[in-house]
């Protein structure tokens, strides 16, 4: 990349979504979000959006300010005003969507979970490989890695200050479908999703316990279960987790829930639930992590809190306390607002902008990779074969 005098404006980088609804608002928000909050070595332009439905696309891209809207993802990825290119589609066309940006030279931000299967997480890290050589860049929205508090922990981890760690125990509860009458939506059904909570939950907690563990899982045991086998057919447009059904019905074909353990690299021992039929809890992904020397806690639903156990200091006064992670030494938190004032889940998003244009204007493999959305594929993977042979012990497959 060429230098720039300090006083020159910075070189734009065009993106390009494609997918407009949930997933596409929240993107949006983070693209249009980033360069007025952070000084970034390249702005970010949101050039066009893509969607099938011309009146719904084009109201998304007035909304959520796209310069233009298309109606197939093909023509958006041969424009010459995006080089990166924003996946926010159902998994049944991740691989297909991005490896067709990649071989069209285009950089890459992909909605987890990766793909559907292993099969084709391996194709397309296969094809950010080759695209890597090129000098494109590929990566996986796992955005709760850009949640201050987490990374702070990632951080404390990283330093040795839990020392050897021995347990972690990842739960991640939804109620969104308790009602037996939520309609079919394409997260219910297997050919869309490829799988239930434990894809759309369970990828989330895997990456976390892999990204703060700073190693793999190895091997897991597991229980599945789908709990509403018959929904109402979807009557019309779903809108994020809302949606109506008509009077018939269809199968589903997903997990309504997942409970697993695992073992990790070094030994320590991990636990993991993944449900959407928790009634009462909206969006608690909680997490503990014990190490020899402290531990650590989190809840999503209290985002901007962190709690660190330091078990080195005398039993009188050890305990857990509370950090409120608003500090401008935090991540993320020095181009924000002064200590106490606190961020949402929207801020991932512009956290995770931030990171991939920086990766992008510097070179470097953004985190986290193709490779690391195939490693939890992999381990996603293991789960369901566990399951379906009644919680045997099953390996995961290693990384070539």
């Amino acid at each position: 990349m060429e230098q720039r005098d300090s006083g020159a404006a910075p070189p734009t980088l065009g993106v390009g979504m494609v997918g407009y609804a949930f997933m596409g608002a929240a993107h949006s928000q983070g693209w249009r979000t980033v360069g007025r909050v952070f000084d970034l070595p390249m702005r970010p332009v949101l050039a066009a959006i893509a969607g099938r439905d011309p009146s719904a696309v084009r109201a998304a891209a007035d909304r959520h300010g796209w310069a233009a809207a298309e109606t197939d993802w093909r023509h958006l990825i041969t424009r010459d005003d995006v080089q990166l290119v924003d996946v926010c589609t159902p998994g049944d066309s991740h691989a297909e969507i991005a490896i067709a940006a990649l071989e069209a030279g285009k950089h890459v931000l992909c909605e987890k979970p990766l793909a559907n299967s292993v099969a084709e997480a391996e194709a397309m890290t296969a094809a950010a490989e080759r695209a890597r050589a090129r000098g494109q860049v590929a990566m996986v929205g796992f955005n709760y890695r850009r949640v201050p508090a987490i990374a702070y922990a990632r951080k404390l981890i990283g330093e040795g200050r839990l020392g050897t760690l021995r347990h972690l125990r990842f739960t991640y509860l939804q109620d969104w479908l308790v009602d037996p009458d939520f309609p079919l939506t394409w997260r219910l059904q297997r050919e869309h999703a490829g799988s239930g909570a434990l894809g759309d939950l369970g990828a989330h907690i895997v990456d976390l316990a892999q990204y703060l563990a700073g190693e793999s899982l190895v091997g897991v045991s597991a229980l599945s279960e789908t709990f509403v086998r018959e929904r109402p057919l979807l009557a019309g447009a779903s809108t994020g987790l809302s949606a109506a059904g008509g009077a018939e019905r269809g199968p589903v074909t997903v997990d309504d829930a997942a409970l697993f353990t695992g073992r990790l690299a070094s030994g320590a021992l991990a636990s993991f639930e993944a449900t959407r039929m928790a009634s009462g809890r909206k969006n608690a992904l909680r997490l503990e992590i014990n190490g020899e020397l402290g531990a650590i806690a989190f809840d999503l639903e209290r985002l901007n809190e962190l709690s660190f156990h330091d078990n080195t200091e005398p039993a009188a006064t050890a305990g857990f306390r509370r950090i409120l992670v608003t500090e401008s030494e935090h991540p993320y938190l020095e181009a924000w607002w002064p200590p106490g004032h606190a961020l949402g889940y929207e801020h991932t998003f512009t956290h995770q902008a931030r990171d991939l244009v920086e990766a992008i204007a510097t070179g470097r493999e953004p985190a986290p990779s193709f490779a690391d959305g195939l490693q939890v594929q992999r381990v996603l993977a293991a789960v369901e074969e566990s399951a379906e042979k009644n919680a045997v012990y099953t390996p995961v497959q290693a990384q070539n």
